[in-house]
């Protein structure tokens, strides 16, 4: 049995700007991404896999904070960070403050495969992208004309980010089990709008925004990242069902329900266990998610 979920962000959902064109278009491009995963897991493939390509769709998706359509940094340009990570051996590759490459969640998959370290940063990490040969582009290739109108609007204070980002919270995000039994989370942002150059949220790092163990469950977040950070959120689902025993649901719900609400912190958070049980949870108005499971037919919600 697979199982597979990814997210595209979670926050308010603007109704103004929210017609029925741009609806189905979120639709379609959670319904590509998931179907990309889905593929490789139906074909046998490894949950490490099927991440790594629902979440390159989501890059690729201008619609999506994650690569081509991220956000802005206060000086207009666009800084990306991405993880992914392997639950069977916790395998893990990390990038962050990255202005170059295509596909930051290819890169962070690098990362992990080639095992010297977890996390590469900046210059850094465009170097050993360059040496892997892969595809660099311009930062201008990121760079959209809704999110120039965005960062405009928030220098001048015109509108609230609110107002302007669908959702708020952008990153993208899977988790999967494969038929053997592993587990796989990637996660890919752009961050937040208008935020300092060099700013890092949860998303890269491993055990805050990303973080899979085939004993426990692979988790993959979006939200408030600097809450997301302190309160290392992805791991603490997982050591609550390890060391505490509680179940996925349990352990989701008490974390995004009870104690970062606590805290004034706004997100969610897709998660799956080693049975194949799939929890996406969130305490902001929406959260666009889907998932599926083999011999089931595919979700999609975007509230």
């Amino acid at each position: 049995m697979f199982a597979l979920a990814i997210h595209g962000g979670a926050g308010a959902l603007p109704r103004m700007q929210y017609t029925h064109g741009r609806e189905q278009a979120y639709r379609q491009g959670l319904a590509l991404a998931l179907s990309a995963g889905q593929r490789v897991l139906a074909g046998d493939g490894c949950a490490l896999d099927a991440v790594e390509a629902a979440v390159t769709v989501l890059e690729d998706d201008a619609l999506f904070n994650a690569a081509h359509g991220a956000v802005l940094t206060l000086d207009g340009t666009v800084e990306l960070d991405a993880a992914i990570m392997d639950g069977e051996r916790l395998r893990a590759g990390a990038v962050a403050s990255v202005r170059y490459v295509r596909n930051p969640v290819q890169l962070a998959r690098r990362v992990l495969e080639d095992g010297r370290h977890v996390f590469l940063v900046g210059d850094g990490a465009e170097r050993f992208a360059e040496d892997a040969g892969m595809t660099h582009v311009t930062n201008g290739y990121f760079i959209t004309p809704y999110r120039l109108q965005q960062l405009a609007a928030l220098k001048t204070h015109s509108h609230s980010v609110a107002a302007l980002d669908e959702p708020p919270f952008g990153t993208v995000g899977a988790v999967a089990r494969d038929r053997a039994g592993r587990l796989a989370a990637a996660t890919s942002t752009g961050g937040t709008a208008g935020k300092l150059a060099g700013r890092v949220g949860d998303s890269p790092v491993i055990g805050a925004g990303t973080y899979a163990d085939n004993e426990s469950c692979a988790v993959s977040t979006t939200g408030h990242g600097e809450w997301f950070l302190r309160t290392v959120q992805a791991y603490d689902i997982a050591a609550r069902m390890r060391y505490g025993g509680a179940t996925l649901a349990e352990a989701v719900g008490a974390s995004i329900e009870q104690r970062l609400p606590r805290l004034g912190a706004s997100g969610g958070l897709i998660a799956i266990d080693h049975r194949g049980e799939i929890v996406m949870r969130y305490n902001t108005p929406a959260m666009f998610r889907a998932s599926v499971r083999s011999g089931e037919a595919a979700s999609i919600h975007i509230d």
